[in-house]
């Protein structure tokens, strides 16, 4: 069984009815031109927007009707980070894990380290410095906040990551180890401008003008289909 399904999902002018059925072990690369509809398709995957038509169906169910804990399976890694930035690196990396935890953990949160091991799991897998981890995020470096977001992503242990241009504005080594990271998930979506990069992954979706125009494994996929793809006409 599919673990997320959109079943002729779509938004008026922006995504145009699509079906797509995403399983567990897949590594998925989104690619298009800016404006094709990725940040979109990604935003109706994880019910940040609610499509006009169709279904959004997360593990048999509809993603509306799924617990909080249920939902707080699939994860984002957002181009913006979406990180707080008055708290430090490493209560925004506990935040990960606000989902599996009640309020009262939440609050506690604030005040200490609850649960440092898998926290500091996550840090290891993200390469971060140790010495950051109390810093307030607004002081860290463009790198060191993309590597705190990646750690709490990770720290939140989602069956599906969702990510939206995460790679955009990194440098190559960063690039090579945030994805890395990232395809360490039981399953990904991953938008990318980058088609050189598609043979990391199993699948690859090409959005165009809104409409899912192309599924592939990345062997079958042709320069001409990436000029096409990626054309304006």
């Amino acid at each position: 069984m599919p673990v997320l399904e959109l079943l002729q999902a779509g938004l008026a002018g922006r995504l145009q009815p699509s079906n797509l059925r995403i399983h567990n072990g897949e590594r998925i690369v989104l690619l298009g031109r800016s404006g094709a509809g990725k940040s979109t398709l990604i935003s109706l995957c994880n019910g940040a927007l609610q499509p006009d038509q169709g279904r959004v169906h997360w593990q048999g169910q509809p993603l509306g009707q799924r617990s909080r804990r249920q939902r707080c399976q699939l994860g984002t890694l957002w181009q913006e980070l979406r990180l707080v930035e008055e708290l430090t690196a490493v209560q925004n990396i506990q935040a990960g894990a606000l989902g599996r935890h009640n309020l009262l953990w939440a609050f506690r949160n604030l005040l200490g380290l609850l649960d440092p091991a898998p926290c500091m799991d996550a840090l290891g897998k993200v390469g971060l410095e140790t010495d950051l981890l109390h810093k307030p995020v607004h002081n860290l470096s463009g790198g060191q906040r993309q590597r705190v977001a990646l750690a709490r992503l990770m720290h939140q242990m989602p069956e599906l990551v969702l990510a939206d241009e995460p790679l955009s504005a990194l440098d190559p080594v960063l690039a090579d180890d945030v994805l890395a990271t990232l395809l360490q998930a039981p399953a990904c979506l991953i938008s990318l401008h980058r088609p050189e990069l598609m043979h990391r992954f199993n699948r690859v979706l090409g959005l165009r003008h809104g409409g899912l125009v192309l599924d592939q494994h990345p062997d079958a996929v042709t320069e001409a289909d990436l000029k096409w793809l990626y054309s304006e006409s």
